[in-house]
């Protein structure tokens, strides 16, 4: 939806676990499965991106297209992700637009963050969208 840039923008977004440039991404996943060695290794990773995808890792920047998007915003992300890191996290939610909310689940890791805490994923969404969906 970031990358999108949906006209109108939806009424409200939640955003789980999300990259902030597909060259951080590429870093991270390599260096949570091989080690922080191989994280050089990714610029030739990225460089097939447009020969085998037609798209540019320009094009895949969630980081610059995030301001674009005129919605209510709640940006979630597990303590212990190896593969969005808290720092790229962090720097989504300062440059997305108010509101906004960053929800940091303490334990969980990445894509996990309705496994490790499903009371509190469920009440903390569910209030986030009863207050910004529009009727």
């Amino acid at each position: 939806v970031v990358l999108a840039r949906p006209n109108p923008a939806p009424s409200a977004v939640v955003l789980e676990s999300m990259y902030s440039t597909i060259d951080a991404a590429t870093r991270d996943r390599i260096g949570a499965h091989a080690g922080a060695w191989a994280r050089p290794f990714a610029p030739l990773l990225l460089w097939q991106l447009s020969l085998r995808v037609g798209v540019s890792a320009d094009q895949l920047q969630p980081i610059v297209d995030l301001p674009a998007l005129r919605a209510p915003v709640l940006i979630a992300s597990g303590s212990v992700d190896r593969h969005t890191t808290l720092g790229e996290t962090h720097r989504l939610f300062a440059v997305a637009n108010e509101p906004k909310e960053l929800w940091v689940v303490e334990g969980a890791g990445h894509e996990q963050l309705h496994t490790f805490a499903p009371q509190s994923y469920e009440a903390r969404v569910a209030a986030f969208l009863a207050r910004h969906l529009r009727r």
